[in-house]
């Protein structure tokens, strides 16, 4: 078994609608974001899932969140922008790309901080 992650980030601003607190006004942060992708056994050359491959579906994620108000993004209209729930958009977004007969998606970890992030593992 392996697991195989990249690092990404993006930068939006939010605010958590109904937070009893300073969150519920609109502010940003520089996301950091890691996708694990686990494979259960190597390719050809060796690898479990290429790491560009990975980056390329992450990429597309990434530049559609980037730089926005994500309580605009048709995503979270209905749902507060927080870390739990980018987290599952994330891992919706990417469950079908990232999956073969020999990998699938493990794990999204969004944090909003160095020191505070989630980790989603789909529904299990």
């Amino acid at each position: 078994m392996f697991d195989i992650f990249i690092e990404s980030h993006f930068s939006a601003g939010h605010h958590l609608r109904d937070y009893p607190g300073n969150c519920e006004k609109p502010h940003g942060h520089n996301w950091h974001i890691k996708v694990t992708v686990r494979a259960t056994e190597l390719d050809s050359l060796g690898m479990g899932i290429d790491f560009r491959t990975i980056k390329e579906a992450v990429n597309i994620i990434m530049d559609d969140l980037d730089h926005c108000d994500l309580n605009s993004h048709p995503s979270f209209l209905d749902r507060n922008p927080s870390s739990e729930n980018i987290a599952v958009h994330i891992f919706d977004s990417l469950q079908n790309v990232l999956h073969s007969d020999r990998y699938s998606l493990f794990s999204v970890q969004v944090g909003e901080t160095q020191n505070t992030s989630v980790i989603y593992y789909g529904k299990q």
